[in-house]
């Protein structure tokens, strides 16, 4: 769907979602880790939706500073300060009649947030210097890859600005919650580099589990990026030797009697960001799933050997394996 690949359950629940919410003008947040696919599904529901004749326009409020993000997003008039030797249009007019996507939405600066809400509660902008509004009709998107939840509970982000953006609440699963379309992501981007590259690269299904074993901390975006490095390098077939080591250690060959050896990369990447805090339920529950996959795809997803290697009895694990919708997909 519109670029988006998979076809695991965790997917086909966003399948369902973008349908619905499309139809509509409700705004819409995303929220999910970087590499994720945010923008993906952006274009996906202003594709589908009664607008998609007019823009979509993206920002990223992150790569923005402060001081040029409120210029870019209002607009502003000839001499509202130095260097403003015109009158410009804002990106909500230019959008207007059609989507604004505000990418990184968690990193608006307090005082721009308060003139966010100001423009979702009333549709109108006020340009930079200007002492008249503007009225736009306007469908905004928006997207981050922090607990906003968490920002509002720590003073970082407005509680009221939240509850206007958070009217379709939509969650994109890492790539490592849905190790069942890494197949299919890279037979995708396989034919991407190769008509890109005009060169075909394979990989067989030795490579195929060692990627199965990585927990991709840098989700669908990390995929991308190493299958177009190994088709500008490979000589046709990727070899093992042309694999980083960071993927290497997680092989599923090394699971038996070193399992900890699967998830210390990324015990590795939450122990460096706790200063920025983590979610401890959604991270032990990643862990947890991870465990679980590598034990299957190491065992030919045989639950009975699977479970001997965890340790578990059989019924637990088949339980736990339909809770998270880990089952693997056919075809």
């Amino acid at each position: 769907m519109y670029g988006i690949i998979g076809k695991s359950p965790s997917m086909q629940k966003l399948y369902r979602m973008i349908q619905r919410v499309a139809n509509s003008s409700a705004t819409v947040l995303i929220q999910g880790e970087s590499g994720t696919g945010k923008e993906l599904i952006a274009r996906a529901i202003h594709d589908l939706s009664p607008r998609k004749e007019q823009p979509l326009i993206p920002v990223n409020c992150g790569a923005i500073p402060e001081d040029l993000l409120e210029s870019e997003l209002f607009g502003h008039i000839r001499g509202a300060f130095t260097g403003a030797a015109a009158n410009r249009i804002g990106r909500f007019e230019l959008a207007n009649n059609g989507t604004l996507f505000l990418d990184e939405i968690g990193d608006m600066s307090p005082k721009l947030q308060v003139k966010m809400l100001r423009v979702l509660q009333e549709k109108i902008v006020e340009p930079v210097g200007a002492v008249k509004t503007v009225k736009v009709d306007v469908r905004v998107i928006a997207a981050t890859h922090k607990n906003l939840e968490k920002e509002v509970a720590e003073s970082r982000f407005r509680e009221d600005l939240f509850y206007r953006l958070n009217v379709v609440p939509i969650h994109v699963p890492p790539l490592r919650d849905r190790f069942d379309d890494i197949p299919l992501l890279v037979e995708h981007f396989l034919n991407k580099f190769a008509e890109i590259q005009g060169k075909r690269v394979f990989i067989d299904q030795e490579i195929l589990e060692l990627f199965l074993a990585y927990r991709w901390p840098g989700n669908v975006r990390e995929l991308e990026n190493l299958i177009e490095r190994l088709t500008v390098l490979s000589d046709g077939q990727v070899h093992r030797d042309d694999i980083p080591e960071k993927i290497l250690i997680g092989s599923p060959e090394m699971l038996s009697g070193e399992s900890a050896s699967v998830v210390v990369p990324e015990i590795g990447n939450i122990i460096a960001n706790l200063g920025e805090g983590v979610d401890f339920n959604h991270e032990v529950d990643s862990f947890e799933n991870q465990l679980i996959l590598s034990a299957l795809d190491s065992t030919g997803w045989n639950k009975n050997k699977a479970a001997q290697l965890l340790n578990l009895n059989r019924t637990t694990l088949v339980e736990k394996i339909k809770k998270k919708g880990l089952e693997r997909m056919e075809g």
